[in-house]
């Protein structure tokens, strides 16, 4: 099978209650293109874990004792060493740290009582570069996020000069919670073509994943 051949998606755990992570590694470890490369009981133990394992993906709790999930997101992120995507494991659906935890640099959420196959489901969407977060979850809590008192929309960002009518098309349907496939639908293009024109958003807006370019797109009157 030409897949057992492929390089098999790091993920690192990361939860304080050991029940949790064991659970966790059970559901990952029988699939073949997945492997555990490590176990974190907080998030100062997350920080120093994923500079030295490198993994493709870091499930990460939002609370735990000491640091918590966010302020080790943030860290994990802004280290340019470390390409992992964070997903965030929460207990309810709309928690506000999760908020937080986006405008950090995580790819997404799950909350812990996900079924097994959507989990893994998921961190093989993160990995590809798309969000873990289905279309209708992602417009709610973008449109939860605006609301809060302490966000205000801001004027356009002047590096939105920089992108093309294109990019901005792409960028507007990103926002909206639309796949690659769905975009490349929308646009009759290949979702080749569009996952370029992510990429090419994201790095010119020097953004880190899909859900940062959603926020930012709302923070700055893209998408009303």
């Amino acid at each position: 099978m030409t897949g057992a051949a492929r390089t098999p998606i790091r993920v690192l755990v990361v939860d304080d209650q050991a029940l949790v992570r064991t659970g966790f590694r059970m559901i990952l470890e029988i699939e073949p293109d997945v492997v555990v490369v490590g176990e974190a009981e907080d998030g100062g133990s997350a920080v120093e874990q994923a500079a030295a394992l490198r993994p493709d993906v870091v499930l990460m709790d939002v609370r735990m004792p000491g640091m918590d999930g966010i302020e080790a997101t943030r860290r994990i992120t802004a280290d340019p060493r470390c390409t992992a995507k964070i997903v965030m494991l929460t207990t309810f659906d709309m928690d506000d740290y999760v908020y937080g935890a986006l405008q950090a640099g995580a790819s997404g959420f799950v909350l812990k009582d996900v079924l097994p196959e959507r989990l893994v489901a998921g961190i093989r969407a993160v990995h590809s570069g798309e969000s873990m977060l289905a279309p209708s979850v992602t417009r709610r809590m973008i449109r939860a996020f605006l609301d809060r008192p302490t966000v205000a929309v801001r004027s356009p960002d002047p590096r939105t000069e920089a992108l093309t009518g294109r990019e901005l098309e792409v960028l507007g349907r990103v926002a909206a919670g639309l796949s690659n496939a769905e975009i490349a639908r929308e646009l009759f293009v290949s979702e080749t073509t569009v996952k370029t024109h992510v990429s090419r958003v994201l790095m010119k807006l020097g953004l880190r994943g899909r859900v940062q370019a959603v926020i930012w797109a709302y923070e700055n009157g893209l998408v009303d």
